[in-house]
């Protein structure tokens, strides 16, 4: 070969591997101030690694290639590179935020523990142009966000993959089937571990309680060598994630848990081997066996246990049935996957089946079981015209069902991915006990090491087993348990009630609030308005007026667009409509300009209204057309909700856009004393920020785009069953039920997963300060130190299993005079 061949050659292999180098490829590392290609993100990822790591001298000085394992035993880099396949990612990847960011949900194998999840998040964190990642521990889901222009999905499979986690989008199913998988292992390792603790506590009993000269040469040696025997599987393959998640955690440079528990298994089984070997006494193959066994059954029922306080999630990604009905334009039937829906198909749904996607109902009426999604168990009645969400259970007679939003967009698949990016941000305490964890492995090994060094001068041949007592004993996994479990289990209790948190940190802020403020439409009230009354004012019959409005409400999404709904007419269009939130409508009918909504905004001068209650004023340029009357009944449980947050020891206030008369009515009736009319949301934000200045921690509940500036100012936001896609999204919170009361139950449920999570901590840093000492003493043996260990992390796990388990009371009424505050 040519010099000139052999430079090309060199050119188009892959620096870091040998491989070649596909056409065009990006992949590069620059090292000496020069830049060489790569293969793939795999290459570039562990290439970035070794050089940032220092060891760039690797490169210069090796004299051959890495050996390459067998091309089948690994994944290929395409199968990375075929993610940034803009088609493939349209069935996985959603749009995030005005700022053109991407988002996806993946399944992630390998995790195990707080550690893992810890883990992960440091490492994604550190790419440049990720913009958030959150593991979900109770689901093994990563929720990850990135910038495209900046960072590519193959980047971040290949860096999960280089810290030993394989990651591919979330299915359902195929999750499911891995974690069963996982669970099986696990049983197994289980049982190899207590079947060989048992036999090997058969043979080492004997030796303890046999005097000198009981037992001659020959039998000691026969019993070290059978439970030297047994202990090897239980090491070799029962204790192999600790040893697994240990490597990877020395590899990354990060201390996990497992680094503690590693040393130790290891170290038992390395020096009672080689005592056995030297024909010394100090044989502890049943300390080993017997820790191993205890970690795993500890690990096992704690896994258990966070699985169930989140199966809502798992169920939820499952709710939508696997097949539909759908009516073909010949008038036949044909079944399909429910994933091949597309938005405008029209299918049947029979008694008992589930709705394959949300829609419109176009022929029939029936009750459905939509407790799925709203924790409300009896059946609502659903009739021509009205919505039906995807998952919900057809229970009396056959519903034709026009699909409007399949699939991934129907409204199950966004509460699952709301779910997701609940865990997306950490509440302080959360991120305080999740660094003292990480730094307690840290100061946990140094002490270890002080602890060996002294026992050494004290007592050779008893340092070793102290050592190994004080490295399990020691181990912080009830402190990196103590917040995510307690939160898991608190958003699965407000699951179940029906209120969905969208961000984890919410649960925090809703456990301190002292102010509850209601917006009135939507909230208060049922949201549904009804036009009662039409009042023309010129040469204009009530018919035409209700035309003219019901073109300008056709573009707006508030409740009182509803309210118009049939008196819409296709040939009547408005054009160019506005809207001002807190105000009304304006826009352009056969060119001519019209207004609708409040008489301050829709006249040139500001009318009164002609009576009590709610009236919006039609006008045309500025010239008064028709008064409209409209009615919106009170939730049922309003007046109920606002004495049980009272009990609670909360101010209650209603600050609304309507006019004084219908607000100070309805604030009458429901029992709250503190209450503003005829405030816009620049107004709704200011007296916001007011009352926080003040010290107030303030939760907003709302429905409407004009809620969404107050929303999202508020320390914690509450969206309604029924409010717009906007407001959901702006919200910390989304009330899937109906029922105002589940508001005061999730503040409940919030004081009391506080509660929980401190109590956690303070168990898990007294269990540690006091294991310590004891076990440097020497008064703990290993296997005691294992059962200690695992009992404190089942503690922190059954604790908060406690709130899965909560009954909430009916709440206490009101005091008789209530404090009244100024407006």
């Amino acid at each position: 070969m040519s010099h000139a061949e052999a430079e090309e050659a060199l050119i188009e292999a892959c620096y870091h591997c040998g491989s070649r180098v596909p056409a065009g490829a990006p992949w590069r590392i620059r090292i000496d101030d020069r830049a060489h290609p790569l293969c793939c993100p795999g290459c570039e990822a562990v290439a970035h690694a070794i050089v940032e790591g220092g060891l760039s001298s690797y490169y210069r000085y090796r004299t051959e290639l890495p050996e390459r394992p067998d091309e089948g035993q690994l994944t290929p880099s395409e199968t990375w590179a075929v993610f940034d396949d803009p088609e493939l990612q349209q069935t996985f990847v959603h749009a995030q935020g005005e700022e053109g960011h991407l988002a996806a949900t993946l399944s992630v194998e390998g995790i195990t523990c707080a550690a893992c999840a810890w883990l992960i998040e440091h490492r994604l964190n550190a790419l440049e142009g990720l913009e958030e990642s959150a593991v979900n521990l109770s689901h093994h889901r990563l929720r990850v966000a990135w910038d495209p222009q900046r960072l590519t999905l193959s980047r971040i499979l290949a860096e999960l993959a280089a810290i030993g986690y394989g990651a591919q989008p979330y299915e359902p199913d195929d999750a499911q089937r891995r974690l069963h998988h996982e669970e099986r292992m696990n049983v197994r390792r289980l049982i190899v571990a207590a079947v060989a603790m048992m036999q090997v506590m058969m043979f080492s009993v004997p030796i303890y309680v046999s005097g000198p000269g009981d037992l001659s040469e020959d039998f000691h040696a026969l019993f070290h060598w059978l439970s030297f025997a047994l202990a090897t599987p239980v090491v070799c393959f029962s204790a192999l994630p600790f040893f697994r998640n240990a490597l990877r955690d020395l590899r990354t440079r990060l201390l996990g848990m497992d680094v503690p528990v590693a040393i130790a298994i290891g170290g038992a089984y390395l020096a009672s081997a080689y005592a056995m070997l030297v024909g010394s006494d100090e044989v502890y193959f049943d300390s080993v066996t017997m820790f191993t066994f205890f970690l795993l059954f500890g690990r096992y029922v704690e896994t258990r246990a966070r699985r169930r306080m989140g199966q809502g999630g798992n169920r939820l990604s499952g709710v939508l049935p696997l097949s539909a009905i759908r009516l073909e334009a010949d008038g036949g039937e044909r079944i399909l996957p429910a994933n091949r829906l597309s938005e405008g198909d029209r299918v049947l749904v029979k008694p008992g089946h589930g709705v394959p996607a949300d829609g419109i109902i176009e022929q029939g009426r029936s009750s459905l079981d939509e407790s799925m999604l709203t924790g409300e168990y009896q059946p609502v009645i659903r009739g021509v015209g009205e919505a039906v969400t995807g998952g919900s259970q057809n229970i009396e007679s056959p519903l034709v069902v026009r699909v409007t939003h399949p699939g991934h967009e129907a409204r199950v698949a966004r509460i699952v991915d709301l779910t997701d990016r609940a865990f997306a941000s950490r509440p302080r305490i959360a991120l305080l006990a999740q660094r003292a964890a990480h730094h307690f492995v840290l100061a946990t090994l140094l002490i270890t090491l002080g602890v060996a060094a002294l026992w050494w001068l004290i007592d050779p041949d008893r340092a070793l087993w102290v050592t190994l007592s004080v490295l399990v004993v020691t181990c912080p996994c009830a402190l990196a348990l103590a917040t995510p479990t307690a939160l898991t289990a608190g958003h699965g209790q407000l699951r179940r009630r029906g209120v969905l948190m969208t961000r984890a940190d919410a649960v925090e802020g809703l456990s301190q609030v002292t102010r509850v403020i209601f917006d009135k439409t939507g909230t208060l009230t049922q949201g549904v308005m009804r036009l009662v009354e039409t009042r023309p004012l010129a040469d204009m019959d009530e018919a035409s007026a209700r035309r003219l409005a019901a073109a300008l409400e056709a573009h707006s999404e508030h409740p009182i667009a509803r309210a118009f709904r049939p008196y819409r007419e296709a040939t009547l269009r408005a054009h160019q409509v506005t809207s001002h939130p807190g105000q009304g409508l304006e826009g352009e009918i056969e060119g001519r300009s019209y207004r609708l909504g409040t008489p301050a905004f829709a006249g040139e001068t500001a009318l009164p209204a002609p009576g009590e209650g709610q009236w919006l004023l039609l006008a045309r340029d500025g010239e008064p057309l028709a008064w409209f009357a409209l009615h919106d009944g009170l939730r049922e449980d309003a007046k109920e909700s606002v004495a049980a947050l009272r009990s609670q020891g909360l101010a209650v206030e209603l600050l609304s856009g309507d006019n004084p008369s219908a607000v100070a009515e309805l604030a009458a009736r429901v029992g709250i004393d503190t209450w503003r009319a005829e405030a816009g949301p620049e107004e709704k934000l200011e007296h916001l920020r007011a009352l926080q200045a003040r010290g107030e921690t303030v939760v907003m509940i709302g429905d409407g785009i004009n809620d969404v500036p107050v929303l999202a100012g508020a320390d914690v936001s509450i969206a309604m069953n029924g409010a717009t896609d906007l407001a959901r999204t702006s919200a910390d919170a989304v009330l899937l039920s109906p029922r105002l009361l589940r508001i005061a139950e999730a503040i409940t449920i919030a004081r009391a997963t506080r509660r929980i999570i401190h109590q956690n901590l303070i168990w898990s840093v007294i269990y540690n300060f006091t294991a310590l000492p004891i076990a440097a003493l020497g008064i703990v043996p290993p296997w005691v130190a294992a059962l200690g260990m695992s009992a404190s992390s089942l503690v922190v796990v059954g604790n908060a299993l406690r709130l899965g388990r909560m009954r909430l009371e009916s709440p206490a009424p009101p005091p008789a005079t209530p404090r009244v505050e100024p407006v």
